[in-house]
């Protein structure tokens, strides 16, 4: 007899909405998301690698999403927490999702390692966009992962 392995279940502990629609609330989003990897004790290599992938992506969506909204989660599996941010714009969407998660790829002026460089530094990311309608991302990073 086989024994299937459960999916890991995860539980949202805490959640806190922001809203960002010019830099100073990136900037106030940044500080809230060290706060909270902070509070679950997570280090500061992961904390960095957390807050870089969240300064990427909350750029990203004051450029080409006019703007947005940011889930913070403060998220449990087991005995191991984590911090889960969404961001989610009403911006035009991503026409090709596998070009844009390309290194290389940009539609402006920039390196076009936005997207697949905050991929490489969480531990969970998902990206569901839909053209005329908006994108949404969903990174996870453990604390201790």
């Amino acid at each position: 007899m086989k024994i299937k392995k459960l999916p890991k279940m995860i539980i949202s502990l805490n959640k806190d909405s922001i809203p960002v629609s010019k830099e100073q609330d990136a900037v106030f989003l940044k500080n809230r998301v060290r706060e909270v990897a902070v509070k679950i004790k997570m280090g500061l290599v992961n904390q960095t690698r957390l807050i870089t992938a969240a300064s990427e992506l909350v750029r990203n969506m004051l450029r080409y999403g006019n703007g947005g909204i940011c889930l913070i989660e403060v998220v449990s599996s087991g005995r191991i927490n984590g911090v889960r941010l969404t961001f989610s714009d009403k911006g035009p969407g991503i026409a090709d999702i596998s070009q844009a998660m390309r290194d290389g790829f940009s539609t402006g002026k920039s390196l076009g390692l936005g997207l697949p460089g905050a991929k490489r530094l969480v531990n969970e990311f998902d990206i569901k966009s839909k053209v005329g309608e908006g994108t949404t991302i969903t990174i996870l990073k453990w604390a201790n992962g």
